[in-house]
């Protein structure tokens, strides 16, 4: 007797537990279809655009410049004395010591006066010689004189005796002549200070040989200094007497206050250069002499922008400012070359690149580009 098997299958052909897996996977179909249509959905709207960068704005403003150039001085004394002997010889002693105070007269150095002394005793010998020679021929002239009284001698003799007289007083007023001069020339070997001041370097030694033009040392007197300033010739015809003169230092503070007060009238044939000079007063000893030092010449004033000096980047040398302007109702940043000048406390002069009302960024500066949209704050 056969066995009768029954099937599995319903009437569709499947298995009854795989209906619930058939669904979960259309429903995971469906998903997927809907999230790729939202995608491409969001793919295609339109952008929304960069939000505006906030910044702070300066409009820029016309202020009165000083139209300035400076220039390296040389700061010279006209109280100072560079001392040189007049004569030659060996230096037997030095007296004073670099820094040291003296006043007028006082004895520098001393230079060996033997062969000087030598010739002043020579010269004093001889004149004491032709006093007896003046004094003999006083004796003939008197004696000859009483006796062509009495007739006894000629008027030729007598005219002999008073010539011999007045060649021997010739004689000896030329002795004293050249005995003055040794002694004078032999006062020259002691060296003393011409003036009140301060004795400067000393670059000699005892034992040394000196000549006339050997610098022995100098003497400088603390007080008023001129600056030497050597203006190009193309803005020489721009010099005026009494123009302001301004002494800084190397950081642009100012030092000193001072006017024009001399102007060459020559061409320094080498440089190109014209000689201006300007007194500075030297009342704190602030300065020295052959100091270099920076002279501002001030040519006149000019109404200009300006800029602050934090709103101004350098790129490769050259000095770049944005600038805010209207562009289709907003604001956009725009990057503008600039020439600048000297600086005026916190800002910059500007020769060129932007002009009176343009709107400054000087603020979130190092987060624009050049067409950046931006939002005044403040």
């Amino acid at each position: 007797m056969k066995k009768r098997v029954s099937s599995s299958k319903d009437g569709t052909g499947f298995e009854p537990n795989a209906a619930p897996t058939i669904g979960l996977l259309l429903a995971l179909f469906l998903v997927a279809l809907g999230a790729a249509c939202s995608s491409d959905s969001v793919k295609g709207a339109p952008p929304q655009g960069d939000p505006a960068i906030p910044v702070k704005i300066l409009v820029a403003q016309a202020v009165p410049i000083s139209d300035t150039t400076e220039y390296v001085a040389t700061l010279k004394s006209r109280d100072s004395a560079i001392i040189m002997p007049q004569v030659e010889g060996q230096i037997t002693e030095i007296r004073v010591h670099s820094g040291d105070r003296v006043s007028p007269g006082t004895v520098l150095m001393q230079i060996d006066p033997t062969k000087q002394q030598a010739t002043v005793n020579s010269q004093e010998h001889g004149r004491a010689a032709q006093e007896a020679n003046l004094a003999y021929a006083q004796q003939q002239y008197d004696r000859i004189s009483a006796l062509a009284a009495a007739g006894v001698v000629s008027r030729q003799e007598l005219d002999q005796a008073k010539s011999a007289l007045d060649t021997a007083q010739a004689q000896l007023k030329s002795l004293d002549a050249q005995v003055q001069e040794q002694q004078v020339q032999l006062h020259y070997y002691r060296v003393t200070a011409p003036s009140t001041g301060i004795v400067g370097d000393v670059p000699v030694h005892v034992g040394d040989r000196v000549t006339t033009t050997t610098m022995l040392t100098s003497v400088d007197k603390p007080g008023s200094l001129e600056a030497y300033v050597y203006i190009p010739v193309e803005r020489s015809s721009q010099l005026e007497m009494n123009m302001p003169v301004q002494i800084v230092n190397g950081s642009g503070e100012l030092i000193a206050d001072s006017r024009l007060s001399f102007i060459s009238p020559q061409v320094d044939n080498t440089t190109q250069t014209v000689l201006i000079k300007s007194r500075i007063a030297n009342n704190e000893d602030r300065l020295r002499n052959l100091q270099f030092i920076r002279a501002r010449v001030i040519w006149g004033m000019h109404q200009g922008p300006v800029v602050p000096v934090i709103a101004v980047s350098r790129v490769g040398g050259q000095y770049f400012v944005f600038v805010a302007e209207d562009q289709n109702g907003k604001l956009v940043a725009h990057q503008k070359p600039l020439r600048i000048g000297e600086m005026t406390g916190n800002d910059y002069v500007v020769l060129d690149g932007i002009k009176p009302g343009d709107k400054i960024i000087v603020s979130g500066v190092q987060f624009l580009v050049d067409g950046a949209t931006v939002s005044p704050q403040g």
